[in-house]
């Protein structure tokens, strides 16, 4: 039995003051971010979706909203697909500019492999992972779609692919509104897909 669970980074975000807005409340979809939700909505038209769940995020839950309305769906809402936690949100973090640059935060930055600054990343791929089971028991022998967050869904393939899950965040493979579709024959992880239906973006831009 296939099951596919496609893992949705959400669209691009409203964010003018250029911080890291990390699981702060307010943050809505830009109206290109609008249009990348709706390009997906497409790309994913044709396909078995029987179940759609996201982050309990307003930018996630707004990216889901055209894709379970053209699949006639209600948005289920799990908080294992949350942004990842961390300490410098609601800052500017540009490398070498704004919090960064600050003495008070640099305890914050002893250790990158864990990392020190937010969640550790074993528990991001933890509590991805068993989202990534809810949402394959939810429609086994089809499809679910999940929308999530780029850290997360990063830290998560990293984690399924063997690799170790600290790195250099300028090398994600996870634009906005990208799919990283994990197949499954049965409870066995077969293969993981990557498509860019809206184009591809640079990791580096802030917030996720």
């Amino acid at each position: 039995m296939t099951t596919v669970v496609h893992m949705l980074r959400h669209g691009e975000v409203h964010n003018p003051e250029k911080i890291l807005y990390g699981r702060l409340p307010g943050y809505r979809l830009s109206e290109r971010g609008q249009r990348q939700a709706l390009t997906v909505a497409e790309a994913v038209a044709g396909h078995d979706l029987v179940h759609v769940v996201a982050s309990p995020l307003q930018r996630a839950q707004e990216t889901a909203a055209p894709i379970a309305a053209a699949h006639r769906l209600d948005i289920a809402t799990d908080e294992g697909l949350i942004e990842a936690g961390n300490q410098f949100e609601g800052l500017h973090v540009a490398v070498g500019d704004g919090a960064l640059r600050e003495p008070k935060h640099w305890p914050k930055l002893v250790n990158p492999f864990k990392p020190s600054w937010g969640e550790p990343y074993l528990e991001i791929a933890h509590r991805m992972l068993g989202a990534v089971h809810r949402a394959r028991e939810a429609a086994l022998g089809h499809e679910a779609l999940c929308v999530s967050h780029q850290l997360p869904i990063w830290t998560l393939r990293r984690f399924l692919e063997g690799k170790r899950l600290w790195h250099d965040p300028r090398r994600r493979q996870c634009s906005l509104a990208s799919l990283t579709s994990l197949v499954f024959e049965g409870d066995e992880l077969r293969e993981i897909v990557y498509s860019e239906p809206a184009g591809a973006t640079d990791p580096k831009v802030t917030g996720a």
